[in-house]
């Protein structure tokens, strides 16, 4: 379906035998914008309207929504009561009338005053962009943590929404006897009940966090260092950590296909092993109450030695999704132009999507790229460019690593073991009963391998 804007074919015959049950139409309430001025939106990106609406209706259609209309509605001013003008309101209504809908998205943040006038005219309920993402999530969400994550998220959200409620909330409990007070409001008294299950759910989090850093810790005693996939939702983070890791987590062309983490191993090219970590898929105007609740599961991110962004190359709004996922980034302390972004290696996926000449113009321009921010183009549906991206990752978790040459006695069974269990083993050649091997080492445990095995530098 093409979007279009207001004014254009509003007046369309009601279908017949239709019905309102998840049918739903899209408007996009987006900002006019002077020639040379930024969206005056609080937003990570500015965005072209309709590629905004058409990720507005994908994020619809990943509930099984039926989207029967979609349009574009240049705001000039944003109205405190209803977000869109008189005019716009009464344009929608009719929309809602001819096409028989019981819901509208809104891809903006509404206050909880513009939602409830909204549904007060049209009719119909109102979800704003925060609103539906919280409902895909909490459709997504399969593990415990992400259950805990997604709800402690939509209790933020409904908690400054109780503004919206029906008549009951306006009543007064009674005190205690006959004579007492009008004790707590209704209205009060959720509120007092959705505090308490948050504080709840964020006690069970902190276990979590506690839990994950646990799990961190004892990774820390192996040589097993962390490689997290980041990435805008639906740039192919799932089909990547299938292609590195051989596993089958579930990959399907739509927004928010996966969103539990999940840990594997992966393999290097020359022996070595690492932990890769996927991560859920952000998204322009990520929720800051997901932010916040997914915290536990984005400190995976925090402590890894290599980030993964992973962007859809093939996409029409590529930079525009790269700047978003920066912006989410620094929300989470990772800075991608100072130091701590040198450990983010940028992953162009999707190039079996574009056409030869395509490909060499991204070639050329990631040829130009300064070695700090390196990025490498890669198909993770067919396996192009894989061997390189591997590559280069073992290379970067090397620059941290120290390699030593050292030799050991055949016979000595617990000291080839514990070099295996705790060191990367490069070379391993066998002369007059004495194995002469080259390992790789962190730093934190350079100087014991020194010390027990007479290691020495490795000279190259």
């Amino acid at each position: 379906m093409e979007p279009r804007t207001f004014g254009e074919g509003a007046d369309r015959p009601r279908s017949e035998g239709s019905t309102s049950t998840g049918r739903v139409i899209v408007i996009g309430p987006y900002l006019r914008t002077r020639r040379g001025e930024a969206d005056a939106q609080t937003e990570f990106s500015v965005r072209d309207s309709e590629a905004r609406l058409e990720e507005a209706k994908g994020l619809a259609r990943a509930i099984d929504l039926t989207v029967v209309d979609a349009l574009v509605a240049p705001v000039a001013q944003i109205r405190p009561a209803t977000y869109l003008g008189k005019g716009k309101v009464e344009e929608v209504l009719s929309l809602i009338k001819g096409n028989d809908v019981g819901l509208v998205v809104m891809d903006c943040a509404l206050s909880p005053i513009q939602q409830r006038n909204l549904e007060k005219a049209w009719g119909a309920k109102v979800l704003d962009r925060t609103g539906l993402i919280l409902e895909i999530f909490g459709r997504r969400a399969k593990t415990k943590e992400g259950s805990l994550q997604v709800e402690l998220a939509h209790l933020n959200y409904q908690r400054s929404r109780l503004v919206r409620s029906w008549t009951h909330l306006e009543r007064q409990r009674g005190g205690f006897g006959f004579m007492g007070g009008p004790g707590e409001t209704q209205i009060e008294a959720d509120r007092r009940l959705i505090q308490e299950r948050i504080t709840r759910l964020e006690n069970e989090l902190k276990k979590v966090q506690a839990t994950r850093r646990l799990h961190r810790a004892g990774r820390q005693r192996v040589p097993y260092r962390v490689v997290a996939l980041v990435g805008y939702t639906n740039a192919g983070k799932s089909t990547l950590f299938n292609r590195l890791t051989r596993a089958d987590v579930q990959a399907a062309d739509m927004l928010f296909a996966t969103l539990d983490p999940t840990l594997r191993a992966l393999n290097l090219p020359h022996g070595g092993k690492a932990m890769l970590s996927d991560t859920v898929g952000f998204i322009s105007n990520l929720p800051t109450q997901l932010v916040a609740a997914f915290r536990a599961t984005l400190e995976e991110v925090l402590e890894a030695d290599v980030i993964l962004h992973v962007r859809d190359i093939s996409h029409e709004d590529a930079e525009a999704q790269e700047r978003d996922v920066d912006a989410v980034l620094r929300q989470l302390g990772i800075d991608p132009e100072a130091n701590s972004g040198q450990r983010i290696i940028e992953v162009w996926n999707k190039i079996d999507c574009l056409d030869p000449e395509e490909r060499e113009n991204l070639r050329n321009l990631a040829a130009r790229r300064p070695p700090e921010r390196p990025c490498y183009l890669v198909s993770a549906h067919t396996g192009e460019g894989i061997d390189a991206l591997l590559a280069a990752i073992e290379d970067r978790l090397a620059a941290t690593r120290t390699t030593l040459d050292l030799s050991i006695d055949a016979a000595d069974g617990a000291g080839i073991s514990w070099l295996h269990r705790n060191a990367e083993v490069l070379n391993k050649e066998l002369h007059d009963g004495r194995f002469d091997m080259t390992v790789r080492v962190d730093e934190t445990k350079r100087d014991i391998v020194v010390n027990r095995f007479a290691a020495v530098p490795h000279v190259t």
